[in-house]
């Protein structure tokens, strides 16, 4: 029996996916595989309806117009992939816990020193609260140190998101129950969700940044996530991403990847100490 076609509107021919995937390329640094043809047709379809047009074909068109400079933000926020959950990966956020953050306080608790860290890629937020939750556990409410999280993500919708904090009840739920206490969540069951405390919404600032432009930091970062974002990218991509990383984390600081993920190749500013977690060299 043949597959059903996809729908006249849906419609991506190879000269369209081609232009897509340079396009999202050149702006996100983002590849396209020919794998991801039909998951990228659904996902400008749904361009297509938003914008009212008849067709993939149509969009694609408007694309290569000057007037379409508005509408590449919505391009890449529709073709990024958005997957995560609380503590995911815990074994990275054990580390943050147990190895990481106490030596942090005993080193800049005596000089009122700086403590910060950045999720790069936060999608829908729960990893930059769970980095948040495992934080204040260890750090409390001293006045002795300066403590920030930065999280960051290319699509703008995902980021609202985030910020609002507020997730189905299940996901919560879902926690083991030694972690669970430490979002401190508001629970209204009555619509199935609950809200990420103001108190850990404090800690953290959401900006959109990507990864492929310049970034406006400039302090260095004690910890930095990067996690499930190097397989989006290609090795001359990764690497110049990795660089700047390094750049941007203290001697003595850390670096997390996601469990699929590894240096493109090997870095002498970054020394491998556990399952995807680096450490910056002098």
């Amino acid at each position: 029996m043949l597959a059903p076609s996809p729908p006249a509107e849906a419609t991506l021919t190879r000269d369209d996916m081609g232009f897509v995937a340079r396009l999202v390329y050149e702006h996100a640094g983002i590849v396209i595989r020919e794998h991801k043809e039909a998951m990228t047709r659904g996902r400008l379809a749904r361009r297509v309806k938003a914008l009212g047009m008849s067709s993939v074909a149509e969009y694609c068109a408007f694309l290569k117009t000057p007037a379409a400079i508005d509408e590449i933000p919505e391009l890449i926020n529709a073709v990024t992939t958005n997957h995560t959950a609380f503590f995911r990966e815990r074994h990275h956020f054990d580390h943050l816990r147990a190895e990481v953050l106490p030596r942090l306080i005993q080193e800049r608790a005596a000089r009122r020193g700086r403590i910060r860290i950045w999720s790069s890629a936060c999608s829908s937020g729960e990893e930059a609260y769970s980095i948040a939750a495992v934080s204040r556990d260890a750090i409390g409410h001293r006045g002795d140190l300066d403590f920030r999280i930065l999280a960051t993500d290319i699509d703008t919708d995902i980021l609202d998101r985030a910020a609002a904090g507020v997730y189905p009840l299940e996901q919560f739920e879902r926690l083991p129950g030694d972690l669970r206490p430490l979002l401190r969540n508001e629970a209204n069951p009555m619509r199935g969700e609950a809200r990420i405390s103001d108190d850990l919404k404090r800690l953290i600032a959401f900006k959109r940044l990507n990864l492929i432009e310049p970034w406006p930091m400039r302090g260095a970062f004690d910890v930095v996530f990067c996690r499930n974002v190097f397989i989006y990218f290609d090795t001359p991509t990764k690497a110049a991403i990795l660089d700047r990383f390094v750049g941007l984390i203290q001697p003595g600081g850390f670096l997390y990847l996601g469990h699929s993920e590894s240096l493109p190749q090997p870095h002498p500013g970054l020394r491998l100490i556990g399952r995807t977690i680096y450490e910056r060299i002098p």
